[in-house]
């Protein structure tokens, strides 16, 4: 039996997610765990070079953490991570 682990290199803190992301991943037929996994991996998704390199300056400094993925039907997905480390949300982009 294969297992996946996650290696965590930052807390999520409470994790909350919009009743639109919640939708799209419900009509999309994947979980949040999917997302959250290459978050917490610093797989950010689609971003430029210049927001990675954000990213990675925010992970050393404290600040928000955002990631943009795209679910199987297509619809774009942002996990953001709060500077505290208090929460992590998916939401959609209009929410």
């Amino acid at each position: 039996m294969e297992t996946t682990s996650t290696v965590q290199t930052f807390p999520l803190g409470r994790i909350v997610a919009t009743p639109g992301a919640l939708a799209a991943l419900h009509a999309a037929g994947q979980t949040p765990h999917e997302f959250l996994s290459r978050h917490i991996r610093k797989d950010w998704g689609d971003l430029s070079d210049e927001d990675r390199q954000e990213n990675e300056f925010s992970l050393r400094e404290g600040f928000r953490l955002l990631s943009v993925y795209h679910t199987k039907l297509g619809e774009r997905m942002w996990v953001i991570t709060e500077a505290d480390r208090s929460a992590t949300t998916l939401l959609l982009p209009t929410e």
